[in-house]
This record gives C-alpha cells, structure tokens and sequence, in this order.
C-alpha cells in the first residue's frame, strides 16, 4: 500500500463552487481505476474555519503500478494543465483498517503528522504507530483508516475517514498527539478497498 496526496492552494476569494462542480463531473473517472485502493476527494474552505482554500485529494494505492499508471497518465495531467505541477507527497502505507462505520459514506477526513523523534529506533516506531491505529480505527464513526510513514522525512502519517465530523476529544482527530487537519469529503473512489485490508500491510497489531 502506498498512500499519496497534493495539495492546491487557492486564493482566498476563490469560489470553491468550482472545485466541487469539478470533483461531481470528473469523480466518478476513477471509479474502475486499475491499482487505486481509494481516493478520497478533500477540500478545506475558509468559510469553514480553514486557514485556506485547498484542493487535497487522498490516495491509497493497492499497487505502485497503479500510482504510477495515474501519474504519468491523463488524469495527473489535467490537474497540471489546469493549476500547475503540486509537490507530490507519498508515504510507504503501514497498515489499513475498515472502521465501525464502514458501511458509511464519509463526510470527513482528519490528517494527523508526526515526525519519528530522534533516538527512537524505526522499527518501534512504526510498531507504536501500528498499534496506535488499530485502536484508534475502532472509535465510533470511522469509516476507514490508514498510517503511513516517510521515510525520507521520518514523519508518520495517520489518516481517517469519518461518517461524522469527528468529537475534538475522539483518538485520531488530535488528542494530545499533534496537530490534525480536518477535511470535507466531496467524494470517494474507491475500486479495489477490499484489497487495502487483504494486504500485508494491512495486519493489524493488537
């Protein structure tokens, strides 16, 4: 599993009006995508309380063919044609979990990014990190979530979809672990989900 996401900022007078329109004509193209575990389509507003207007889709990839296949494909080079090349942040995924409400469209997102101290060994922080999530994937009212890790930046990614907006006290949404950011879901692709959780990467530790 390989987790990805760029982020468009836009002006501040930008009518996100745009962006929604976009994601209701063009989000379904990914439906049947070869390779794609899910994509979540996210936007922040600063009507909302965000700090910005952002276009920020999520993806987790069953295959890195796939994540290449779309990046070196027509749909990368749309975004590219319309708002220019964004910096493409990847993570190698750690583990995947399918929530108690699974069954659920989501309607928000959290992101969660920790950096892996210095001194701390690599392997017992992703097993902590692992081991965090699977708790934390239990909550009532996640869909589904992933954790991820960069390990050019040792940073630790934690993701989760929500049917709901998350409590500000709910584990994954910020509770003492750093900073999250929240996100609305417009929409998800997701083909082949059911693959994210057979994967290796997919066990949990309990």
């Amino acid at each position: 599993m390989d987790a990805m996401q760029y982020e468009i900022t836009l002006p501040a007078d930008y009518d996100m009006g745009i962006i929604r329109e976009r994601v209701a004509t063009k989000g379904h193209l990914l439906d049947d995508f070869p390779g794609l575990g899910l994509k979540a389509y996210l936007i922040r507003e600063r009507e909302d309380g965000s700090p910005v207007n952002q276009y920020a889709p999520f993806y987790l990839w069953t295959t890195p063919e796939g994540m290449n296949s779309f990046l070196w494909g027509p749909g990368f080079q749309g975004i590219v044609n319309d708002f220019g090349r964004p910096v493409v942040q990847h993570w190698s995924g750690l583990a995947y979990e399918e929530g108690p409400a699974a069954d659920r469209a989501p309607r928000t997102a959290t992101r969660r990014r920790l950096p892996v101290p210095m001194g701390i060994a690599p392997a017992q922080a992703v097993a902590e990190a692992r081991a965090r999530h699977a708790r934390e994937a239990r909550e009532d009212g996640v869909v589904a979530s992933a954790v991820a890790i960069d390990p050019r930046h040792w940073e630790l990614l934690h993701f989760t979809l929500w049917a709901e907006e998350p409590a500000a006290s709910a584990p994954g949404s910020g509770s003492g672990l750093g900073a999250y950011e929240r996100f609305q879901v417009l929409y998800v692709s997701a083909p082949e989900r059911a693959d994210l959780a057979a994967q290796p990467t997919g066990t949990s530790v309990r």
